[in-house]
C-alpha cells in the first residue's frame, strides 16, 4: 500500500492510501450511495469513464466472486472508499477487492474521508479528477484542469458490442426482440431471456438492418456519458426515430433519454447525478425503491408536442424518471427495474413489454 492523493479539479487534494493497480488515473469523479453492489458498480458499463466514490464506509468486507458482474471486466478508471476490507469474509470465496482491482488494471484509494468529498460534489457538482500515484498532485491538478470530460468521448461506441449476438429465450416460444446495446448490464439480458429471444445489436446498428430482419419489438440499453452526443444524434438516436412507430419499444435509463430525443425532446446534465440503489419513484399513486446511475436526464417541458409524457417522477427532486406515449405502444425509464433493489419492485415493467408485444398479434 502507498501513499496516494484524490484530485479534484477546483483544487481539492485528499491524501489517501493507494490499492489495486498503482497508476494515475483520470476522469469523471461521481459517488454511489449503495451499502452493498459495489462489484456490481464496478463492471457497470455506465460507470465507463469515472472516477467512483462509495459512500458506505466498509467496502470488500464480501469480497469479490465470478457472479456478481454486469460486464466482462471492471468498467470505472478508478475507484476510491473510505475502509478496504483486506480480509473479506470467504462466504463468497474470499478474493479481496484490492487483487480484484489489480487484476482489472484499475487504480483504487481507501483510507479517505469520503463523506467530505461526497458533500463537495453535491455543493459544487461533478468534477473532473485524477487518482495520483508516485506524481506531484499539484502537476497532475493542472492536467486535470485541462483534461476534456470524459463524456465528450462517445463511451457508447466503447462499451458496446461490435457484432450481433442472438441469446436464445429460456421460454418456450417466445418472441423476438432487438436490444440496442449501448453499454448492457448483464442482469438486462438475464431479466429478458427469461421472457424473449434477443438479438443483441451494436449501438450504431442502422435502420436498414430492421427493414431486412423480423422483430416483434425493441429494447433500448442503459450506457455510459452524453446522451445527446454527436456519434449518438447519427447513430442510435437517428434509428429509433426511424423505427418508432413499426415496432413496440422500451427503454432503460439512456434508452429513456434516447427515446426522449428521438422524438424531439431534449436532455441535460444533472449537478451530481442518481447513483445509487435506495431512489424512491413516484408512478401511479405508489413509489417503488429503485436502482440508478445516470449523470443526465430528460427536460419533461420539452416532451410538449412530442406525444410523450411523463409517467415516473423522481421522490427526492421531482426529476423525471419515466415516459409512455399517448398512442404508441412505446414506454420507458430512467432508472434499472432489472436490478432489483426491493428486491422485486419494477421487474413487472418487463412483463408489462410482453403485453405491449402480445397485444400486436
Amino acid at each position: 500500500m502507498s501513499r496516494c492523493f484524490l484530485v479534484l479539479e477546483d483544487g481539492t487534494i485528499l491524501e489517501g492510501t493507494g490499492f489495486g493497480y498503482e497508476k494515475t488515473t483520470y476522469g469523471e469523479v461521481v459517488f454511489n450511495t449503495g451499502m452493498t453492489g459495489y462489484q456490481e458498480s464496478l463492471t457497470d458499463p455506465s460507470y465507463l469513464g469515472q472516477i467512483l466514490i462509495m459512500s458506505y464506509p466498509l467496502i470488500g468486507n464480501y469480497g469479490t466472486n465470478p457472479y456478481d458482474v454486469e460486464s466482462d471486466k471492471v468498467q470505472v478508471r478508478g475507484f476510491a472508499v473510505r475502509q478496504n476490507c483486506m480480509e473479506p469474509s470467504d462466504m463468497y470465496q474470499g478474493r479481496t477487492l484490492d487483487a480484484y482491482l489489480k487484476e482489472n488494471r484499475v487504480p483504487g484509494i481507501s483510507d479517505l474521508d469520503t463523506r467530505s468529498a461526497i458533500i463537495h460534489i453535491r455543493e459544487k457538482g461533478t468534477p473532473r479528477g485524477a487518482i495520483v500515484f508516485d506524481e506531484d498532485p499539484m502537476e497532475v491538478l493542472e492536467k486535470v484542469r485541462n483534461m476534456p470530460f470524459p463524456s465528450d468521448e462517445n463511451l457508447v461506441g466503447q462499451a458496446s458490442i461490435k457484432m450481433p449476438v442472438r441469446h436464445e429465450s429460456v421460454k418456450k416460444g417466445a418472441k423476438t426482440i432487438a436490444l440496442f446495446d449501448c453499454g448492457a448490464k448483464e442482469n438486462i439480458l438475464r431479466e429478458l431471456r427469461k421472457r424473449f429471444n434477443i438479438i443483441q445489436l451494436p449501438y450504431d446498428t442502422p435502420v436498414q438492418w430492421f427493414r431486412d430482419h423480423e422483430v416483434d419489438g425493441v429494447m433500448i440499453s442503459n450506457g455510459p456519458g452524453d446522451p445527446d452526443h454527436p456519434d449518438m444524434r447519427t447513430a442510435t438516436i437517428k434509428t429509433v426515430r426511424e423505427i418508432k412507430e413499426d415496432l413496440p419499444i422500451m427503454g432503460i435509463c439512456m434508452g429513456n433519454q434516447i427515446l426522449a430525443l428521438a422524438f424531439g425532446g431534449r436532455t441535460y446534465k444533472l449537478k451530481f447525478g442518481h447513483r445509487g440503489v435506495n431512489q424512491p419513484v413516484k408512478h401511479k399513486g405508489r413509489v417503488y425503491i429503485t436502482s440508478q446511475n445516470h449523470g443526465y436526464a430528460v427536460d419533461p417541458k420539452s416532451l410538449e408536442g412530442t406525444g410523450l409524457e411523463v409517467s415516473h417522477v423522481n421522490a427526492n427532486d421531482g426529476t423525471l424518471e419515466g415516459m409512455t406515449h399517448k398512442e404508441l405502444p412505446i414506454f420507458s425509464v430512467q432508472y434499472h427495474p432489472e436490478a432489483c433493489p426491493g428486491p422485486r419492485d419494477t421487474t413487472f415493467l418487463f412483463d408489462d413489454f410482453v403485453k405491449l408485444l402480445e397485444a400486436r398479434r
